[in-house]
C-alpha cells in the first residue's frame, strides 16, 4: 500500500515541487519515499513519485518506484492472488528477486501489458512506464478501491491518489468547482458520482475498471478491462446459491488475510462485518482484533450483538468512545485532508475508529463495504424484489406479508413505506434525493439537478443494486474509507468488493435474493454454522449515524457564530435558512444531514476557496 503520484508532458517540475510532494505523501507511505525522473525518446518529461506504506514483504528491495528490466511501476494497492499470478509466470520462465506482490505485477504488465489486468484480484492505482518506448499506462482497480485523479494543463498531464499531490506538482492551488458544492448539498452524496466532475475544476478521476495509456507521440488510448454483468442461472436452486456464495465468500477473505503485518477488523453488531470476522476466525484461525464505534444514541446502539459475538467467537475486542470534543476544529483537519467536504457523519466516527486501529500498532483494517450491494440490505431493495416477483402470487403475497410484519415498522422514508411503490410505478426515485426541493430553497439562486440512473443490469432490483455499487453509495464509502485509514498509514480492505465472489452473486436468480423479509437473507444462509445464529437472525438494520446536535449545541453562542461566521459558503446558501435551521430544538433526519453537509461545504471552502 502507498502513495503515488506523477506527471508527463512537455512542461518542467522543478525539484522543489517534487521534495514538496513526497513530504504531502508521507502519510500513504511513511516507510520510503522517492522520486525517478525521466526523458521520453521524443523529448517529454516523465516524473514517478511513490511512498511506501510495508505490507507485503518488507524488505528495502521492494522499495518503488520499482524497477524491471526498461519498465518502472509506481504503485499502491494490494494484489491479493500474487502467489498464484506469480506461479503462472514462472511457469512461463519469469524469475524473481523479491517476495513482494509489487513485482508480481510489474512482471504481468511487461509480460502481457494491461490484458494482464484481467486475472489479477486485487485493489490499485498505478503508473506504469517503459523508458524504451516512452509509454505510460495508468489504470484503476475494478470497483474503485483506490483512488486515482488526474489533471491536466498546457504543461502536461499531472496523477495523484490525493488532489492534494497534484497541488504540490503543480506548485498552485486549483479552483473549487462549486457546481459540485450545490449538487451535494441539494442532492447528497449519492449525486456525487454519477458524473465526471470532482470538487475541483479540471480535476478528474480514472475510472474504475479502465486503464489510459500515453502512447511515445503523446496520444491517449484507453479502455476497460472488466464489465460487470448479471447472468442469471435460472437453473440454480436457493442451495446451490447459498453454497456458492459462502464458497466465493470465504476464498475473499482468505485472499484478503494475505500480509506480512497483522489486520484489524472493523466491528459492528451486523451480519456483514461479522460474516468476515467469523470466517477469519472460525474457518483460517485468524487471531480477530475487532474495533468497534460505541454510540449511545438508541437508535443506533448495537452493544448486546457486539457483546454476544464477542462471546461467541472468542475475539479480541477494543471499544471506540464516539469523541465528541474539539468537534469542529477536528472536522476542518478532517475536511483539509480529504480535499473535499466529509459526506456524512458517519465517517468522522470512522476516522475515530481509524485512529483507534493505528493507536494499537495495525496497518490494515478490513471493512464489510459491499454487502448491501451485493446481497440486498437497503430498505427500497425489498420493495424492488416485490416488483420483481408480482407475477408470482404465492411469492408475492408471502413476501408482502413478511415486509408488512417485519420491515415496514424500520422504514422512516415515506417514499419507501408504500409497498406498491415499483409496481405504481417503476421509475419512482424521488425517495433517494429526499427533500431536494425544499433543500435547492435554502440555496441563494436555487439549483437543479434530477435523477439519473445508469442501465447497467436488466431488471428494476439487479439495476438499482449495480447503480449502487458503482455509482451512489459505494463510491462514496471508498473514497471516504481510504481517505480515513491513510490519514493514520491504516491500508481497508473490503473482502466482498471482489470479482469471483460478484460474478456469483450476479448468477443467483432473482427470487432467491431475498426470504421470509430477511434482508441480505442470502449472505445470512450462506454464513449459518460460521457467524453466531443470534446474529444470522437479527434483522435490525442499524448502520453508524448521529445526530449532528449531538456534536455541536446551537445555542452555545461560540458554536452559532462559528457555523453564521463570515465564509465563502454564504454566497451559494442563505444564512437566515441556517439560522432558522440552528433554532429548532429537534432535526429531522433528513435535515440534520443537509446542515452537517453545509458544515462541511462551508468548511470546504473556507480552506480551499478563500
Amino acid at each position: 500500500m502507498c502513495g503515488i503520484a506523477g506527471f508527463i508532458g512537455r512542461g518542467e517540475v522543478p525539484r522543489e515541487r517534487i521534495d514538496a510532494c513526497l513530504r504531502a505523501m508521507h502519510h500513504r507511505g511513511p516507510d520510503h519515499g522517492a522520486a525517478q525522473s525521466f526523458v521520453t525518446p521524443d523529448g517529454r518529461r516523465v516524473h514517478l513519485l511513490s511512498t511506501r506504506l510495508d505490507i507485503i514483504d518488507l524488505e528495502a528491495r521492494s522499495n518503488q518506484p520499482f524497477w524491471l528490466g526498461s519498465k518502472w511501476l509506481s504503485y499502491n494497492g494490494e494484489l491479493y492472488n500474487y502467489l498464484e499470478v506469480r506461479d503462472e509466470l514462472v511457469r512461463r520462465g519469469s524469475t524473481f528477486r523479491t517476495a513482494s506482490d509489487t513485482e508480481v505485477l510489474a512482471a504481468a504488465l511487461d509480460a502481457e501489458g494491461p490484458a494482464a489486468l484481467d486475472r489479477c484480484e486485487g485493489m490499485w492505482a498505478f503508473a506504469f512506464y517503459d523508458t524504451a518506448t516512452g509509454a505510460l499506462t495508468l489504470s484503476r482497480d475494478r470497483f474503485g478501491e483506490k483512488p486515482l485523479y488526474l489533471y491536466r494543463d498546457g504543461a502536461g498531464l499531472y496523477w495523484g491518489s490525493e488532489a492534494k499531490f497534484i497541488v504540490e506538482l503543480l506548485g498552485r492551488r486549483l479552483e473549487p468547482d462549486l457546481a459540485q458544492v450545490k449538487r451535494f448539498l441539494v442532492n447528497g452524496y449519492k449525486a456525487l458520482y454519477k458524473q465526471e466532475e470532482t470538487f475541483f475544476r479540471g480535476l478528474s478521476e480514472v475510472r474504475r475498471a479502465s486503464w489510459l495509456r500515453i502512447e511515445s507521440d503523446g496520444s491517449e488510448r484507453t479502455g476497460e478491462y472488466w464489465t460487470p454483468v448479471v447472468a442469471q442461472d435460472g437453473g440454480m436452486s436457493r442451495h446451490e446459491a447459498v453454497s456458492a456464495v459462502r464458497e466465493s465468500l470465504m476464498r475473499a477473505v482468505e485472499l484478503r488475510l494475505r500480509a506480512d503485518v497483522p489486520l484489524a477488523f472493523c466491528m459492528s453488531g451486523g451480519v456483514d462485518s461479522l460474516s468476515l470476522i467469523s470466517v477469519a476466525k472460525r474457518v483460517f484461525g485468524y487471531d480477530v482484533h475487532g474495533f468497534t464505534i460505541v454510540n449511545e444514541d438508541e437508535r443506533y446502539e448495537e452493544q448486546e450483538m457486539v457483546d454476544y459475538a464477542i462471546r461467541e467467537l472468542g475475539i479480541r475486542h477494543t471499544p471506540v468512545p464516539l469523541a465528541r470534543d474539539e468537534f469542529l476544529p477536528r472536522l476542518r483537519a478532517l475536511v483539509r485532508h480529504h480535499d473535499a467536504p466529509v459526506y456524512t457523519i458517519t465517517y468522522y466516527a470512522h476516522w475515530l475508529l481509524m485512529e483507534a486501529i493505528a493507536q494499537q500498532g495495525y496497518r490494515i483494517s478490513v471493512s464489510g463495504t459491499g454487502a448491501d450491494e451485493l446481497f440486498t440490505g437497503y430498505y427500497d431493495h425489498h420493495l424492488a424484489y416485490l416488483y420483481e416477483v408480482r407475477e408470482d402470487a404465492a411469492l408475492h403475497t408471502a413476501a408482502r406479508g413478511a415486509w408488512s410484519e417485519h420491515v415496514r415498522p424500520l422504514v422512516r422514508n415515506p417514499y419507501l413505506q408504500n409497498p406498491d411503490l415499483f409496481i405504481e410505478d417503476p421509475e419512482q426515485r424521488e425517495y433517494i434525493y429526499l427533500n431536494s426541493d425544499r433543500f435547492a430553497g435554502y440555496l441563494a439562486n436555487g439549483w437543479r439537478e434530477e435523477f439519473r440512473e445508469a442501465r447497467l443490469a436488466p431488471g428494476l432490483l439487479r439495476n438499482r443494486m449495480l447503480n449502487e455499487l458503482f455509482h451512489e453509495a459505494v463510491p462514496v464509502i471508498l473514497h471516504e474509507d481510504d481517505l480515513n485509514a491513510m490519514f493514520f498509514s491504516v491500508e481497508n480492505r473490503s473482502p466482498f468488493l471482489d470479482r469471483s465472489l460478484f460474478e456469483t452473486a450476479a448468477s443467483v436468480p432473482t427470487q432467491h435474493l431475498m426470504r421470509d423479509g430477511y434482508a441480505k437473507s442470502l449472505l445470512r444462509d450462506a454464513m449459518r454454522g460460521i457467524v453466531p445464529d443470534r446474529i444470522v437472525e437479527n434483522r435490525r438494520k442499524v448502520g453508524f449515524n448521529a445526530p449532528l446536535f449531538d456534536f455541536l449545541d446551537p445555542s452555545d453562542a461560540e458554536t452559532r457564530a462559528a457555523l453564521l461566521s463570515a465564509s465563502p459558503i454564504y454566497e451559494l446558501v442563505r444564512r437566515d435558512e441556517i439560522e432558522r435551521l440552528l433554532d429548532k430544538d429537534y432535526l429531522p433526519n433528513s435535515e440534520s444531514k443537509f446542515l452537517f453537509s453545509f458544515l462541511t461545504s462551508k468548511l470546504f471552502l473556507e480552506e480551499f476557496a478563500a
